[in-house]
């Protein structure tokens, strides 16, 4: 009982320490770096918050993980956070070692964005260009797939084909 009452009131306890909190003070070390301390203490007592009251347990690493990734994606819709697992699978596909086409991909839209092609890759090869929207890979829709799901398609031994739809 006492987990589910947590459980309903842990989102007004968040609304209530956010719109409660002071403005932001900034630190200023003559750089114009600006260093938002209010906030970054408000994000310490919902962390704090959500440690101690959300029914479901959560980790550290996936709560920091969480804050980073909505940052990251609050500022364009082509901007993601990859964790350093996921970067390592992209970098795999994209640097044209392990058997990937040679692309920097980017989300957009539920769809993937070249970046760039790599020089000398396949894909630099095929003619693909930065700003390429990728639709297919091997003939499957990439609209909610995902990056990872879809970096991983990209995947392959050396030599093998991949035949992306532009």
């Amino acid at each position: 009982m006492t987990r589910r009452i947590l459980q309903l009131c842990l989102p007004f306890l968040v609304f209530g320490t956010l719109a409660m909190s002071s403005p932001p003070a900034w630190a200023d070390d003559g750089k114009n770096a600006e260093i938002p301390l209010r906030e970054i203490q408000t994000l310490s007592e919902v962390f704090a918050l959500i440690k101690a009251d959300y029914v479901d347990p959560s980790s550290n690493q996936k709560l920091m993980q969480g804050a980073i990734a909505g940052m990251v994606q609050s500022l364009d819709p082509h901007s993601a956070y990859l964790t350093p697992e996921e970067w390592k699978k992209m970098q795999e596909v994209t640097d044209g070692r392990f058997g990937g086409v040679g692309i920097e991909i980017t989300p957009d839209h539920g769809l993937l964005r070249v970046v760039t092609p790599i020089d000398g890759t396949p894909a630099a090869k095929a003619g693909i260009r930065a700003g390429d929207v990728i639709v297919k890979i091997n003939g499957k829709a990439v609209e909610g797939l995902g990056l990872e799901k879809a970096v991983d398609e990209m995947r392959g031994k050396p030599g093998s084909k991949v035949t992306l739809t532009l």
